[in-house]
């Protein structure tokens, strides 16, 4: 049962898309369910690490805006990802450092500037139901959240949060890594399984041809628009799907999946984008251009446990 007396913001205005993730779901795929999560696992990392949350602490994760609310008490939070046009009591509030806000402040998410998803760490994390071991929303699938049952945020609804071991130190993320999501980007992909499918033309536009972010975009997936990849193989009996699969349909043109994504599919498979390629893709607006690099899986580990060592 959620504690009563530990509500730290009343939401005044719900937005389109406010979700309660932590680290995600594990363990459970073989029964359907997926893993949820942080759209963007290096911005949601760093609004716990400067609000002083180890890792697998509950963040709230916004995205396109329009999300207002009222702190009920005294609390540090932390912001970072995307610039949303955030607010704090009418002033531009800084994102990628720590911010002490009071009871009766407000704080309010505008409309992308810069990204697509914002964070929202405050000291201690945000209390969620857990259920399956996690209180990571996944709306589809009706688990996680505040209550448990995987619905967004409503306006009136009370925001519960834990009580922090310590005030965190004022901190800034270092300026290396204060994402600017406006300008193209290069995605590391690791080259798939069927890769060998697919003909020479479309191997090369793969990973030299531009791509753009489509208008069908969600948590599940991000569908990209440029040449026609052609395969050999058009179907596969389905097979377990992982985070960052670049799927190619019928219609040559590939989608990467995200966090929410289907547990199987039947889709070849061009490649799988890197953790932080995948959450790097999760920051783009539609319309947006990328580029794919393929990389080994022993560059690709090597960056990964870079980034991992700074949080644990």
């Amino acid at each position: 049962m959620r504690a009563t007396n530990l509500i730290g913001f009343r939401v005044s205005r719900a937005g389109p898309l406010a979700l309660l993730q932590d680290a995600g779901r594990f363990g459970v795929r073989h029964l359907g369910v997926t893993q949820g999560g942080p759209a963007d696992l290096h911005a949601w990392a760093w609004a716990n690490r400067l609000a002083g949350n180890p890792w697998g602490t509950a963040v709230l994760e916004v995205t396109f805006g329009g999300l207002e609310l009222v702190a009920e008490r005294d609390m540090t939070i932390a912001l970072t990802g995307a610039d949303l046009g955030i607010h704090h009591n009418l002033q531009t509030a800084p994102r990628w450092r720590t911010l002490a806000i009071s009871a009766g402040d407000t704080l309010s998410f505008g409309t992308p500037v810069n990204g697509l998803r914002a964070y929202l760490a405050v000291a201690g994390g945000f209390r969620g139901d857990s259920v399956l071991g996690s209180v990571a929303c996944v709306v589809r699938e009706q688990l996680g959240g505040f209550d448990g049952q995987g619905n967004t945020l409503r306006e009136g609804e009370m925001l519960t949060v834990n009580q922090p071991e310590a005030t965190p130190a004022n901190q800034t993320a270092p300026e290396s890594e204060q994402r600017d999501y406006r300008h193209p980007t290069t995605l590391d992909l690791l080259p798939g399984a069927q890769i060998a499918a697919f003909n020479g033309r479309s191997l090369f536009e793969a990973f030299n041809a531009e791509w753009r972010v489509d208008q069908r975009a969600d948590r599940m997936g991000v569908r990209l628009t440029g040449p026609r990849l052609q395969c050999a193989i058009s179907t596969l009996v389905s097979e377990g799907i992982s985070l960052g699969a670049v799927q190619v349909p019928p219609d040559g043109q590939p989608i990467a999946l995200l966090n929410d994504r289907q547990t199987i599919g039947g889709y070849p498979r061009l490649g799988n984008l890197t953790p932080l390629a995948a959450s790097r893709l999760a920051q783009c607006l539609p319309g947006q251009t990328l580029r794919f690099r393929a990389v080994g899986i022993d560059r690709a580990l090597r960056h990964h446990r870079r980034f991992l060592q700074i949080f644990r």
